[in-house]
């Protein structure tokens, strides 16, 4: 039929052509429409689950399922496609973040993302820009990770991580509703407060209500939302943070008048507060849904001086009566611009803006402000003639030297429209009212110098009639400028009440020039006005007088950034306006307070290159200039500013206009550096060297405008003065005067980032590639010898110059640019020190993964022409084969030893192809010059082929491993590499010619060892191999006895499951006919040879039968059934009929044969006692009988024999075996056997004599040495045969304390049966420790100087298998903590036996007690104390620290362990032993107040069931102690 696609939904075709109506499209073009996130979640899920289901037993699960509960959650949001622009890029940061913590807490590979979150594609990226982002991800997942081990999401202060690592932090405030009965138009003051320091540190936003119930402007009703702005992480640390409410009302001055008429109306009277606490909800601790609702309680004036006095006091009670303030609350990272793009759907241009009562931490350039907060704090009125105490009413108004009113400059706050005129609360007969109110006085800059401000007080009267006819009755005022043209300073002015005619007040010319402040007034210069006899003013303020019995107090914030509090940053920022003293304004810089720097920062920095631009012919202040630039650089990298770096970033980039200053600071620095250089003292020398990144960045950026502005004007002469200061810098480093050593070390910590910000700040990519110009300019100056010496700042320099260059270069090549010269420079002059440089570096060297980085992204970079280039090069075949081995063995330690984790991955990968590349590239040069017989280099092909096999059986390679997700992964982007190496030393194997016998038999392990990789194709290409080794021998010598004996001495012994499928591999994919013609004239073929090839191509399986009844012989039942087993796991549960290797009981199918081999197999383990593995296999028959072949009645028998195995577990004493280590030296023993050791497995009851006289029956001519100690290389290789037994219990390493067959749930260190089982089963690791005294002794304390030495035996596999073994020492605080740790489990096993099992015998339990607290021989820990807990023992063994605190920690917890084992022992003791007992808990006591005074209490879970390690207290060691307890 017609061609067609097979489509399914959600697949997107892409259409190449349409003619004649019809679409042409190319069928392999089919992509799924799934976003990229939601495909990488979809997977990282079922990765995540398929181990989630194997962590069921782990603490770790329940984490790993709220994990997946997430990302499933967000992938339906991502699914639904309804999410807007900023949720959306804000749920892509919490997912990529949320796999990113997923994939490190479950071992999984590390996954490397840009800016957005997107996966980098090592195809597109360099391998210096895909470093970097490994080494960026790898720190911020560790960040993470200390945070959730801690189970502390938020840091001391309790801010969140997401929320304190930004500058700047918003507050999102959605007025719902108000609900209150006032019955007149009321004002809302909406602010944050800081209840400890008792001050308000936001603006006020102000919501107009009317009196029926919504607000004034009925457009703002479900509108009423804003944004408090400009918080910073300072307050953020506030420890409480409060969003108040102040309700003043708008009317009578009481409520209770009836008569409207004649009362007085338009009174501004305090109605109450409403307060709520959101100091968990701004620091992130609780999550805010911008829809969740809050109401705020309301706490309604009574009697107070003050609003906020009456919310302090209440808030201090935490008194709620009502709730009638509902509002929606959520916190928002970043400033008003920031947040307004990133969340749009909740701030608009409608939404309010609240600003901080002063500068946020971070001024940006551009962000004018020139605004003063006013609060009138207070003051206090005397009634006079009065009756009662005045009703105060403070009116203010902003004027100008003429006593006019500037309209519209004073905001009561945040969405209001400004006034002219503003009038205070009213407080009923109050003397010192408390206004506390904040307005914001707004004026041109122009305008300032020329403003005041003017406070009239008036009594309000209740009754309208007797209100008109108030007057005022005092003023005050205050200048916003002082005469020498700074601003007001912050903070309170107790400000000088007048009193006088009401019309001679508001005259301007009555009180503007009198003194305004008490301060003032106190000065005889400037108090010089007033009469000092009286308190009326004399001159042109006549009529006006001091009101002595007044006051009022006002405090002021000056919010600006082009008006200073500072005398000499306002002189150096109109230095035109003094010239002459522009010498000294530049050097008092250096003394104003920091913080009024940067808060003028731009027009600081604008100042001085102003003034060197000004100067520009002369040099007079160029190092006045520059000291004063090197200082503000040095304030901005005090941690205190760090936060302005962002600013002078921006101010570099966009303000930055100085065109010539380049040519000034490369002149001032290049002076500096000399002068250094010459071990002559430069003070600033220090100071510059630390601002050198700015420094760099200001000439570069001058100079870009200079060129741009003049179209590339005296290019040559920047190049050559360019070039000058870096050989300055250079001639710096290679100064040995005493001042240059201490400038490298303040140097050494910049890690020549000066360098690299200057050259990435320059633009690349064009057409002439100018920033791989500059780059190479600069990079000429260190030479390759830099890199000899690893430790010196030069070798850092170059290497991150190297670094930047070839990024520079791929990203040259991304956009097309030709970088070939650059690249041949770099290989032709690095290469191979580079190569060099890594081989010794040691792999601790902090510096390693980068040079191995760098080398790499060179070869990366390497086309055929630079290779072709490069090998031509060298002159002499010597020079070449020496940097061909170089090479090979270089890669291959790296292949062996990565530099990199193991979760680098990619990197991983990445390296493994350009290592590939280069292998086949090198061959190829080996193919050409060194294959013929006069030039063939033996050790050079050597090396290759042992470097091929490396890489081919490298860890990282091995597809079989890993998860099936992983293994598609590398799959298709990076193919499977061993095939294409294991095909090229096919290839090149077969060139070899007569050259082969070179490698034989030096080659047949490496052949051996790759073709065990289960690679079908791999396997195909290399056994055959092999086979020709063996074909090779014969031919030359007429036998193949150096292959015999190599496989003999390798692989004979190792009968495990690798090498039986490997037999198996080889049987099947040869000819068997070509195998014995091969063999047929052999007749020198010795008896052990002839036996295992039949082995390999006749008798493989016979073999395991042959193997099976020796066991059966010796009754090692357990080990006859995992012999059977090899067998049985080749078969396959299918009716297919045996292959005739398989027919040993006659011709049957798979599953016959299997089901046949599994019944005896459950007879062999259960004779063997091992009735978990019988379950095991009886559980796989069951599935076959109950879903596969439905025959019930075998089922039924089945499942009960596995209940008599249950059963047989729990019942049946299993005794714990004894394992015993043996090893055989000397030439005597076959290869085998010879100088290696052994782990034996002692059977039931077996004693120590037996298994000596067993052992010394097979081998009789044996000498057996009567020590403990590993012999030395004469008996090694002497002709004798020498047994060293280990006569002793070896403590083994369980491996499987907990298992997949356990139920969920089960605690696997009760000492219950099952448990001992898997205790001694199972098993890799042993150990044996013997006591060793090393000097100097201490006579009176045996402990000081016990140290112990641990040999440690490590089977290859489960036991049988071969075994290899090594050494550790252990020191005598070691040797303390370990036999702390066994009396303390040792005390805890016999408290849970004897509550299991009362019938016990209490002798036992008493000698342990007592030994314990009341010891006679061994000294208790009080040795230890002596030995160990002393300042001399402290003093000399600095990094014993946590030993020792781990020491105290296990006799801490000895109490509470030896309390219940003595409880325990006081209701099982006879009265005979009563004395006993009582005295062996006096001694508890007294050690018990010790210990707890020493070291601390702890205290057991105490419950109904036995003591177990999980109940009772902390952790002691992995495979040890658990514990659950709160100290």
């Amino acid at each position: 039929g017609e061609k067609h696609l097979s489509l399914e939904i959600g697949d997107t075709v892409f259409i190449q052509e349409v003619s004649d109506g019809k679409s042409i499209f190319n069928e392999e073009i089919v992509t799924s429409t799934e976003m990229p996130l939601v495909k990488e979640v979809t997977t990282t899920l079922r990765e995540w689950g398929s181990i989630w289901k194997q962590l069921f037993v782990v603490q770790t699960m329940k984490q790993v399922q709220r994990l997946m509960w997430e990302l499933m959650e967000w992938r339906s949001q991502l699914l639904s496609g309804t999410l807007p622009s900023d949720e959306f890029k804000e749920l892509k940061q919490k997912v990529t973040s949320k796999i990113d913590y997923g994939n490190k807490i479950l071992e999984l590979d590390l996954v490397v993302r840009d800016e957005d979150g997107n996966i980098l594609e090592p195809e597109k990226t360099s391998v210096i820009s895909l470093f970097r982002a490994h080494e960026e991800a790898t720190a911020k997942i560790n960040e993470r990770i200390k945070e959730e081990q801690s189970n502390i999401q938020t840091d001391h202060s309790g801010i969140s991580a997401r929320i304190q690592s930004s500058p700047t932090h918003s507050l999102y405030v959605f007025v719902r509703n108000f609900v209150c009965r006032i019955g007149e138009d009321s004002e809302l003051f909406m602010s944050l407060y800081d209840p400890l320091k008792a001050t308000i540190i936001s603006e006020n936003y102000l919501v107009r209500w009317g009196s029926k119930g919504f607000p004034k402007e009925i457009d703002m009703l479900n509108n009423l939302k804003v944004v408090f702005t400009d918080l910073g992480n300072k307050d953020l640390t506030r420890e409480k943070i409060y969003l108040i409410c102040q309700i003043v009302r708008v009317g009578r001055m009481d409520l209770k008048e009836t008569n409207n008429k004649k009362s007085t109306q338009g009174l501004r009277r305090p109605f109450g507060v409403a307060v709520m606490d959101i100091s968990d909800i701004i620091k992130g601790k609780n999550e805010c849904d911008e829809e969740k609702q809050f109401f705020i309680p309301f706490f309604p004036y009574v009697s107070f001086s003050s609003l906020l006095l009456l919310f302090i006091l209440l808030s201090q009670a935490f008194y709620f009566p009502q709730f009638i303030h509902r509002k929606a609350v959520s916190p928002l990272v970043g400033d008003i611009v920031q947040i307004r793009k990133e969340y749009p759907h909740l701030v608009d241009r409608s939404t309010v803006v609240a600003r901080k009562l002063g500068f946020p931490e971070i001024i940006m350039p551009g962000d004018v402000r020139n605004d003063i907060y006013l609060t009138l704090q207070g003051g206090d009125f005397d009634k006079y003639n009065k009756t009662t105490q005045k009703n105060v009413e403070v009116i203010m108004w902003v004027c100008d030297e003429d006593g006019k009113v500037i309209q519209n400059s004073i905001c009561l706050g945040a969405g209001d429209k400004a006034v002219s005129e503003y009038r205070s609360v009213v407080y009923y007969q109050v003397k010192q009212p408390r206004w506390v109110e904040t307005v914001k006085v707004t004026v041109s800059l122009e305008e300032m110098h020329r403003i005041h401000l003017r406070f009239m007080f008036r009594h309000r009267s209740s009754q309208e009639s007797r209100d008109k006819s108030e007057k005022n009755f005092a003023m005050a005022f205050v200048r916003l400028m002082k005469d020498d043209g700074t601003v007001l300073q912050d903070g309170l002015h107790d400000l000088v009440v007048f009193k006088g005619d009401s019309k001679r007040m508001e005259d301007v010319g009555s009180y503007l020039s009198l003194p305004s402040t008490r301060s003032h007034l106190s000065d005889p210069h400037k108090g010089a006005g007033l009469s000092r006899s009286s308190s009326s003013v004399s001159g042109s303020g006549a009529g006006l007088s001091v009101s002595s019995r007044d006051s009022f107090t006002i405090s002021t914030l000056v919010c600006s950034t082009k008006l200073t509090q500072n005398v000499g940053l306002l002189g150096l920022l109109k230095w035109r306006t003094r010239p002459e003293l522009l010498k000294e304004n530049l050097e008092k810089l250096k003394i104003i307070d920091g913080e009024e720097v940067v808060k003028f920062l731009q027009d600081t920095l604008d100042a001085l290159f102003n003034i060197m631009m000004e100067h520009s012919e002369t040099d007079d202040y160029d190092i006045l200039v520059f000291d004063a630039l090197i200082y503000i650089i040095g304030l901005i990298a005090d941690r205190k500013f760090q936060h302005f770096n962002t600013v002078l970033e921006a101010y570099i980039k966009q303000h930055f206009s100085a065109t010539l200053a380049y040519k000034k600071l490369m002149l001032v620095l290049k002076r500096y550096l000399d002068v250094s250089s010459r071990g002559e003292q430069c003070e600033p020398i220090l100071r510059t060297l630390k601002a050198l990144e700015y420094i760099f960045k200001f000439i570069v950026r001058s100079r870009m405008l200079y060129s741009q502005l003049y179209e590339g004007k005296e290019q040559t002469e920047f190049e050559d003065s360019l070039k000058q200061l870096f050989e300055s810098i250079n001639n710096l480093m290679r100064s040995d005067f005493t001042t240059t050593l201490l400038l490298r070390v303040i140097v050494h910590p910049i890690e020549s980032h000066f360098f690299i910000s200057a050259l990435t700040f320059w633009p690349s990519g064009n057409s002439d590639d100018k920033g791989l110009i500059r780059a190479k300019v600069c990079f000429c100056v260190f030479t390759a010898e830099k890199f000899n010496n690893i430790s010196s700042f030069s070798f850092l320099l170059c290497l991150s110059l190297l670094l930047l260059m070839l990024h520079l270069c791929h990203a040259a090549v991304f956009h097309q640019g030709e970088t070939f010269e650059h690249i041949q420079d770099i290989v032709a002059s690095l290469l191979r020190i580079i190569n060099r440089t890594v081989i010794t570096m040691g792999r601790e060297h902090t510096l390693i993964s980068r040079v191995v980085a760098c080398m790499t992204a060179i070869l990366s970079q390497m086309d055929d022409r630079h290779y072709a280039t490069y090998i031509e090069t060298f002159t002499g075949t010597y020079d070449l084969v020496d940097f061909l081995m170089e090479s090979f063995l270089l890669f291959k330690d790296l292949i062996g030893k990565h530099v990199y984790p193991s979760d680098w991955m990619a990197m991983i990968m990445v390296q493994n192809k350009v290592f590939l590349r280069a292998i086949n590239t090198y061959a190829d040069t080996m193919n050409q010059k060194f294959l013929n017989n006069d030039d063939f280099e033996v050790q050079l092909w050597n090396n290759y082929f042992h470097l091929a096999v490396a890489f081919i059986t490298q860890e990282s390679l091995q597809l079989q491993h890993f998860s099936p997700t992983k293994r598609n992964k590398i799959l298709v982007k990076y193919g499977d590499m061993r095939r294409l190496i294991g095909f090229a030393i096919r290839d090149i194997w077969y060139k070899l010619g007569s050259h082969k016998i070179c490698f034989i038999p030096g080659m047949v392990g490496p052949i051996l060892e790759m073709t065990l990789i289960p690679e079908e194709e791999l396997r195909r290409a290399t056994i055959p191999i092999f086979f020709d080794m063996i074909s090779c021998e014969h031919k030359q010598f007429g036998n193949f006895h150096k292959v015999d004996s190599h496989m003999t001495q390798k692989h004979a012994c190792n009968v495990d499951l690798p090498y039986f499928c490997f037999i198996y591999c080889i049987y099947t994919h040869t000819q068997t006919t070509v195998v014995i013609a091969l063999f047929v004239g052999c007749p020198t073929l010795t008896s052990s040879g002839q036996i295992f090839l039949l082995m390999w191509f006749h008798r493989c399986f016979r073999y395991l039968y042959k193997l099976r009844d020796l066991h059966l012989e010796g009754e090692n039942y357990t080990e006859a059934a995992y012999t059977l087993l090899l067998h049985s796991r080749l078969l396959k549960w299918s009716d297919d009929m045996c292959s005739p290797q398989f027919e040993f009981h006659g011709s049957q199918t798979q599953r016959q044969l299997k089901e046949t081999l599994y019944d005896t197999i459950i007879d062999y383990f259960d004779k063997g006692k091992m009735w978990e593995e019988a379950i095991t296999l009886c559980k796989e028959l069951a599935e076959q009988y109950e879903n596969e072949i439905f025959d019930y009645e075998l089922l039924s028998k089945r499942l009960e024999k596995q209940a008599k195995f249950y059963e047989n577990i729990m019942k049946i004493l299993r005794p714990k075996p004894d394992y015993f280590a043996v090893g055989y030296y000397g030439q005597g023993y076959p290869p085998f056997l010879r100088n290696k050791v052994f782990i034996h497995r002692g059977k039931e009851y077996e004693r120590r004599e037996d298994f000596q006289n067993q052992l010394m029956s097979q081998y009789p001519s044996s000498v057996r040495l009567n020590t403990t100690t590993m012999p030395g290389e004469d008996i090694k290789n002497s002709p004798l045969q020498c047994i060293l037994m280990a006569a002793f219990h070896i403590k083994t390493h369980s491996s499987v304390f907990i298992c997949s067959k356990m139920r969920p749930g089960f605690h696997c260190l009760r000492q219950t049966a099952d448990c001992i089982f898997y205790k001694s089963n199972y098993v890799q690791r042993f150990h044996y420790s013997r006591p060793v005294r090393r000097e100097p002794v201490d006579p009176n304390n045996e402990f000081a100087s016990m140290w112990i030495e641990r040999a440690t035996f490590t089977t290859v596999y489960k036991l049988p298998g071969i075994l290899r073994w090594f050494e550790t020492v252990l020191s005598p605080l070691e040797n303390a903590i370990e036999t702390m740790e066994s009396t303390n489990e040792k005390i805890l096993t016999m408290i849970n036996q004897y509550q299991a099992d009362w019938s016990l015998p209490i002798n036992p339990l008493s000698m342990l007690l007592n030994g314990i607290v009341d010891p006679a021989v061994m000294g208790g820990f009080a040795k230890y104390e002596k030995a160990f807990f002393t300042e001399e023992y402290t003093q000399h063994h600095q990094d014993d620290r946590d030993k020792l605190l781990r020491l105290k920690d296990l006799i801490a917890w000895q109490i509470p362990l030896l309390g219940g084992g003595i409880s325990l022992h006081g209701k099982r003791v006879t009265d005979d032993l009563r004395p006993f007992h009582d005295r062996m808990e006096e001694c508890f006591k007294q050690l018990k107040k010790k210990v707890e005074k020493e070291y601390g209490v702890r205290e057991l879970v105490r419950r109904n069931e036995p003591f177990t390690h999980t109940d009772s207290f902390k952790t002691f060691s992995c495979s040890k102690f658990q514990c659950d307890h709160d100290d």
